[in-house]
């Protein structure tokens, strides 16, 4: 079955299919028998085949309509991000952050791994440009449209709805582990943006910013937790 057929029989695939193959490749990927840099190629090949093919028509039609407030949006929820632990030593020590629901604060990627440059800029790749449109397809682009109603292609982009609009921020904040009080903002703070705009594109690029900002305090600062 050819990809435009299986789209046309599953309509939401070319929303779901990014993220859940990421996700997926994030459970299985440390357990695979593939040194580096060759998993970390095979993650960034395998998400990137998967956009252009299932995904193509919706990537492709993303649009950016509010460059400045958007770019500018991204370095605030970046810096939203870092703050409580720059500002309180030991947050993130806390109970309530690492616990055995939440996890543990550690790297995706080993020590000895970061010294090899391919790896770290893969990871760039895949935090800056792969995981702003994967994420946002799902989180802001489908999930609350089929919470506001099943038949979600009926639903306009940026819909407000209560329901959709706390779900979907609480969900996001509980895949991001011992971060999840900044996710949680995060997801707020996307969410409100979605629905200003009504363009995905332009949270895709919140998302690419906030995303590239925290990847260059990382490699500035060499706190690699935020790496999850």
């Amino acid at each position: 079955m050819s990809e435009l057929s299986l789209t046309r029989q599953y309509p939401s695939l070319p929303w779901i299919a990014p993220f859940a193959v990421f996700m997926i490749l994030l459970a299985v990927g440390p357990s695979l028998p593939i040194p580096q840099p060759w998993e970390s190629i095979l993650r960034v090949g395998v998400l990137v085949a998967v956009m252009l093919t299932i995904s193509k028509d919706v990537v492709l039609s993303l649009r950016v309509r509010h460059v400045v407030p958007s770019v500018l949006l991204g370095l605030a929820v970046c810096a939203m991000w870092v703050a409580p632990d720059q500002l309180f030593p030991g947050w993130r020590e806390h109970w309530l952050f690492q616990n055995s629901i939440t996890g543990t604060v550690k790297t995706s990627i080993a020590p000895s791994e970061l010294a090899d440059p391919l790896v770290v800029m893969l990871r760039v790749v895949r935090a800056a440009l792969l995981v702003p449109i994967l994420e946002e397809l799902f989180w802001r682009g489908w999930l609350p449209r089929w919470i506001v109603n099943n038949d979600w292609q009926k639903v306009p982009l940026g819909t407000y709805n209560v329901m959709a609009f706390v779900v979907t921020a609480v969900l996001f904040a509980s895949e991001h582990g011992p971060f999840w009080e900044v996710g949680l903002l995060c997801g707020f703070i996307y969410n409100w943006w979605m629905w200003k705009t009504k363009s995905l594109g332009d949270i895709v690029l919140v998302h690419a910013v906030t995303n590239a900002a925290l990847s260059g305090f990382v490699m500035v600062t060499k706190q690699y937790a935020y790496w999850m």
